[in-house]
């Protein structure tokens, strides 16, 4: 009798685990397939990323090497491949280089355009603020104060990696379009963080002083003789340069 209902319950027990297997076994399948698939998306996206990396990563070389050899057509095609090709370091990185090229061909508006898409590029803060930066100090003799804070403002606040220097630019506008008393107050905020280098809190002092003994208020005036005389000696050049010639147009300001 004991062996029959051994028998018994062995059966039921088959049973058992014949229906768990119906029931479970296209669900763990329908599981493992789907991670089946999802670790070879995975690895063919790494194995793609990995070779367009290491394709800008050769664009990004020749770029440089470009570079120093005064070939600014062949760089610029560099790093237009590296930008294209590569993840967004790369791409923000060479995007900086383009601007960089743009700056000494005296194409400054497209350099500012590049120094946005580079900032834009990315979301590391080291690389997406220093272009943002540039792309404003390239403006500073052009634009508006309210373009210039509305550039500089964002990058000044807490735990940017280049908030003194933006807070140092900000002052640098405020003064250049007159407004002493704001830059003096920019100036005092900027010296006494805890966070601002000793150069930056330094050179941040002597603005002050030269605000209160006056010297700092005539460099509107300052800006503008010097943008005369700028003018003054392209013309120079342009009646000096050979007919059917261009003269060679002034290097940009900062």
């Amino acid at each position: 009798m004991v062996d029959v209902f051994d028998q018994v319950e062995e059966e039921l027990r088959s049973d058992r685990y014949k229906r768990l297997a119906r029931t479970w076994l296209p669900v763990v399948g329908g599981v493992l397939l789907v991670a089946l698939i999802a670790a070879l998306s995975w690895w063919g996206w790494q194995k793609m990323e990995t070779s367009k990396a290491d394709k800008a990563s050769i664009a990004y070389q020749r770029g440089l090497e470009s570079l120093e050899a005064n070939n600014l057509v062949g760089a610029d095609a560099a790093f237009t491949q590296a930008a294209d090709e590569g993840n967004a370091a790369y791409k923000s990185l060479a995007l900086n280089h383009r601007a960089g090229i743009a700056v000494q061909q005296n194409r400054v508006p497209a350099a500012v355009e590049l120094l946005e898409e580079a900032a834009g590029a990315t979301r590391d803060p080291l690389l997406r603020d220093a272009a943002a930066l540039k792309a404003a100090m390239l403006l500073m003799d052009t634009a508006t104060l309210e373009d210039m804070q509305s550039r500089l403002e964002p990058l000044t606040e807490e735990g940017r990696p280049f908030r003194a220097f933006a807070r140092e630019a900000v002052a640098m506008a405020q003064l250049q379009h007159g407004k002493t008393a704001e830059a003096r107050q920019t100036l005092v905020v900027l010296k006494n963080s805890l966070d601002t280098p000793r150069e930056i809190s330094q050179r941040a002092e002597l603005a002050i002083s030269s605000i209160d003994d006056g010297t700092a208020a005539n460099l509107p005036a300052i800006a503008a003789a010097m943008a005369g005389l700028e003018a003054e000696a392209d013309a120079a050049r342009a009646a000096a340069a050979p007919a059917g010639q261009s003269a060679p147009a002034a290097p940009v300001r900062p």
